[in-house]
C-alpha cells in the first residue's frame, strides 16, 4: 500500500467514527435526556425561564445578565472562529511549493492534498462562526422576551404557559446552536492534525470520542425531593392512620 492511499482508508474512517459518535448522542438525547449533560440542562433551562418570568420585576436584571454573559461567549466563540478563518485563508493562499517537512508526513503530501486539508480546516471554523452568530440571536431575543409582562397581556393560564414555553425553546434553541459551534470546533483538531498525516488524524479521532463520551454522559442526575413533597406525604400517613 502506498503512503497516500492511507488517507483513502483512515480519514473517512476517522470521520464516521466522530459522525457516529455524534449519531448516537443524538438519538440519546431523543430517548434519554436525564442521562447526557445536554438533556439535563435543556431541562433545567426551561424550569430557570418559567422562575425568572414569575416575577419580572425581581428576577428581569438577574435574567437579562445571565443572558448577556452567554451572548459574551458566543461572542468569544464566533469572533475566534472567524479569525483562525482567515489565518487558514491566508495559509491557504502562501502554499509554497518547498515541502521539505513532507518526508516526516506518512501520508498524502501533494499540493492538493494539503489544500484540501486546509479547506477542511477553513469549513469547520465558517460553521462554528455561523452557529455561534446564531446563538447570538436567539440570546438577544430571549433576553427581551424574559421580561415580557404576559401576565398583565392576557388573563388565561394557557397563555401563560404558552408564553414561557415559547422563551425557553428560545433560550434552548441558543444553547443547541452554541453547543454546534462548540462541536465544530471539535471537529477542527483532528482535521488539524490531519496536516501532519491520516494516522495521527485517526487516533485522535477515537481519543477525541472518548473524551466526549465522558463530558457528555452522566448518569448523577435525579429530582430533589421538596418540602411540599415531604409535608404532603406526611399529612397522606397522618390521614391513613386516623390522626
Amino acid at each position: 500500500m502506498e503512503r497516500k492511499d492511507l488517507d483513502y482508508i483512515l480519514v473517512p474512517a476517522g470521520l464516521l467514527v466522530m459522525v457516529g459518535y455524534h449519531l448516537w448522542l443524538l438519538y440519546r438525547i431523543k430517548t434519554q435526556p436525564n442521562s447526557t449533560v445536554i438533556g439535563i440542562n435543556c431541562i433545567n433551562r426551561s424550569f430557570w425561564v418559567r422562575a425568572m418570568m414569575e416575577d419580572t420585576s425581581k428576577n428581569g436584571v438577574l435574567a437579562v445578565q445571565t443572558l448577556r454573559n452567554t451572548i459574551m461567549a458566543s461572542t468569544l466563540l464566533a469572533s475566534t472562529a472567524i479569525m483562525l478563518s482567515s489565518l487558514i485563508a491566508v495559509l491557504m493562499s502562501s502554499v509554497n511549493k518547498d515541502r521539505s517537512a513532507s518526508i516526516f508526513v506518512y501520508g498524502n503530501t501533494s499540493e492538493m492534498g494539503y489544500s484540501i486539508k486546509y479547506f477542511a480546516i477553513l469549513v469547520c471554523f465558517l460553521v462554528a462562526f455561523l452557529f455561534n452568530v446564531q446563538s447570538i440571536r436567539c440570546y438577544s431575543h430571549a433576553s427581551i422576551l424574559i421580561n415580557a409582562p404576559f401576565k398583565k397581556m392576557s388573563p388565561h393560564l394557557k397563555h401563560h404557559n404558552l408564553t414561557t414555553e415559547y422563551v425557553a425553546n428560545t433560550v434552548n434553541r441558543g444553547s443547541y446552536f452554541w453547543s454546534l459551534g462548540l462541536r465544530a470546533f471539535y471537529f477542527s483538531f483532528p482535521l488539524f492534525l490531519w496536516i501532519f498525516g491520516p494516522i495521527p488524524m485517526f487516533v485522535s479521532c477515537f481519543v477525541l470520542v472518548g473524551m466526549l463520551y465522558f463530558l457528555d454522559v452522566t448518569f448523577q442526575f435525579g429530582w430533589v425531593v421538596g418540602v411540599d413533597d415531604e409535608e404532603h406525604s406526611i399529612i397522606t400517613k397522618d390521614e391513613e392512620q386516623g390522626v
